[in-house]
């Protein structure tokens, strides 16, 4: 598996108010606080390290199955990013770099939790037992989300950025009104953090005591925006306002991301309220295939985060403690390869929707104006047809 200047301008002469205005902004800015400690529990090297707060014991079966979720995972990923630049998708959000946040936190949640996703969190669908192909009809545009989300618990894809954070709260909300003893977790990204809708469902979450986990993969660019013009204080930091708990977790280290999780949603069920976790990881690829990270961003700091991949470092233990040997990763590989050519079957043999349907369920007894959009709309159809004899 593969891994995925301007010219100075001379300052002008000012004095008075005009001069004091200068100096203001010519003062240097606040120098940012030390970078804080992550929860790491499995270094860049596949070594195995104790944190005082957090622990996470896995059998050799499970370790794993941690190790295949990430592997098949990224494949599925490649996969929709090829099919992307073939022109099978219109658009594509790729997760690579991510797959440890994704598949930690995933795996930690139980089948009564709830999960609002954005449009990246295709690890997480995985987990839920969401079938990969469901995942591609909305970037196809055969449909608006290709499965029902009582089923597995994970709700549509959000497009809108940060929205997702309150339905989450309000859904949390209910779940604490109806006595259950399940919790709600919520997905998004450190540019999302910058969003009204984000706040706003810290205020409700910490005000009503609401079971929900929001958990932010801080991937270090919003789009082509950096962290560092977003915040001046590590994200996580941001709940103490709202007066909740924040924690940063090496969101590059499974483990950690699953012991985090796990110990969150625990808080959560047992009526102590939200919890911000910080998964600090890196965004290995574009946005989405639309984007240009080269235009950015430097290979330098690509590099440097190859050197943490998620996927390599488990590797690298499970090979360390013979916990693997060469059949499973030769039946890994060959499991991929089958599910990157289901993939591809799948998507080249998605049927176009009606085009019709658009006008139905409009209103529960009909419309005139409905129904003379609809006529036109089919004439309009029709005329291509008749271009075509």
């Amino acid at each position: 598996m593969t891994v995925e200047s301007t010219a100075a301008r001379k300052p002008r002469r000012s004095s008075g108010a005009s001069g004091a205005a200068a100096k203001r902004a010519g003062a240097k800015k606040p120098q940012a606080p030390d970078e804080p400690q992550l929860v790491q529990l499995l270094t860049p090297e596949g070594e195995r390290v104790e944190h005082p707060d957090y622990s996470i014991d896995l059998s050799a079966d499970e370790l794993r199955g941690l190790y295949r979720d990430m592997v098949l995972t990224r494949r599925f990923d490649a996969e929709a990013t090829s099919l992307q630049r073939q022109g099978e998708l219109g658009l594509w959000a790729s997760l690579l770099g991510q797959e440890a946040a994704q598949i930690g936190s995933g795996r930690a949640l139980r089948d009564d939790d709830y999960v609002f996703p954005t449009y990246r969190e295709h690890g997480v669908a995985w987990c839920r037992g969401v079938d990969p192909t469901n995942l591609l009809g909305m970037f196809r545009g055969v449909n608006h989300g290709g499965w029902d989300p009582s089923t597995n618990n994970f709700h549509l894809y959000t497009i809108v950025i940060g929205s997702q954070t309150l339905h989450a709260t309000g859904y949390a909300m209910g779940v604490a009104k109806d006595g259950a003893d399940s919790a709600v977790i919520a997905y998004f990204g450190d540019g999302a953090s910058s969003q009204g809708d984000v706040a706003e469902s810290f205020t409700f979450s910490a005000v009503y005591n609401a079971p929900v986990v929001f958990f932010c993969q801080n991937n270090q660019w919003a789009i082509s925006e950096p962290t560092e013009k977003q915040m001046r204080v590590p994200l996580y930091q941001r709940a103490q306002g709202f007066g909740f708990p924040g924690v940063r977790v090496d969101g590059n280290d499974v483990l950690a991301c699953l012991a985090v999780t796990k110990s969150a949603l625990e808080r959560a069920r047992n009526g102590e309220g939200p919890t911000l976790v910080e998964a600090f990881t890196y965004r290995m690829g574009a946005h989405t295939t639309s984007d240009d990270p080269t235009k950015y961003r430097d290979d330098e700091e690509r590099a440097a985060w190859e050197a943490k991949d998620p996927i390599l470092r488990v590797r690298t233990y499970l090979e360390k403690q013979g916990l693997a040997d060469a059949a499973f990763f030769e039946e890994l590989e060959a499991e991929s390869e089958t599910l990157g050519k289901r993939v591809r079957e799948a998507v080249r043999s998605m049927p176009d929707p009606d085009t019709m349907a658009i006008f139905e369920n409009v209103y529960a007894d009909g419309h005139a104006l409905v129904d003379e959009e609809r006529a036109q709309f089919a004439a309009y159809q029709a005329s291509f047809a008749e271009e075509g004899k």
